[in-house]
């Protein structure tokens, strides 16, 4: 079986309110709220996104209740699979995994493809077994998207953002050597790419989280 269809097998928000303050144009159209953004501090660089939360709205809530509680501080890549994805989120410099808050639905069908530069939810064989884990896609690969809900197979990999800035060091990660480390056989990138915080743009960064790890992953 090729490999890259033996690591998909593992793949792995606040509301908006306002106040308004006077009447509208009775034709007016309301404004569409603008996608958050979030910054992942790397120590290859920074790496920028732009959040689908009209389109991932389960997704994208999910992603940033661990940019907030500072979950991802102290995490790494733990796969890097040049010409196709990095992938981290979950463990510690250590390679051990971080306790997780219970997995999101998927929204695999919502019309959002994998191509070069989007975020989207790891997740193992069930479509909805997704946490903390994510991948950037290197390629456009439209494999990973959904096809059916035949199986965790044709269900594919939920899309919720995209990359709009530091593509160039989601590149740079995909460029280092990797090796066998702790629980994985291969694809471990050597330096580690630790991700050293995260923060949504506006806000206020959050307190790096707790070094404790957890007996579940996905």
């Amino acid at each position: 079986m090729p490999k890259y269809l033996l690591t998909a097998l593992f793949l792995l928000a606040t509301p908006l309110a306002f106040a308004q303050t006077s009447a509208p144009a009775a034709n007016a159209a309301t404004p569409a709220a603008a996608n958050p953004t979030v910054v992942l501090h790397t120590s290859q660089g920074d790496i920028t996104l732009e959040l689908f939360a009209d389109k991932a709205p389960k997704s994208v809530a999910n992603f940033l209740r661990y940019v907030h509680e500072g979950f991802y501080a102290g995490t790494v890549f733990h796969r890097v699979i040049p010409g196709y994805l990095i992938q981290g989120g979950l463990y510690t410099k250590d390679l051990q995994p971080r306790r997780t808050h219970s997995p999101v639905a998927s929204e695999a069908d919502n019309g959002l493809s994998n191509l070069r530069g989007t975020i989207a939810v790891a997740r193992g064989g069930d479509p909805n077994s997704g946490t903390a884990q994510f991948f950037i896609n290197l390629v456009d690969d439209r494999r990973l998207d959904y096809a059916g809900n035949q199986s965790g197979l044709t269900w594919g990999y939920a899309v919720f953002g995209k990359v709009i800035k530091g593509m160039d060091v989601v590149d740079k990660i995909a460029a280092l050597p990797t090796h066998a480390q702790g629980p994985f056989s291969a694809d471990v990138p050597n330096p580690p790419v630790v991700i050293d915080g995260a923060n949504v743009l506006g806000e206020e960064t959050p307190a790096a989280a707790s070094s404790g790890t957890s007996r579940k992953s996905p």
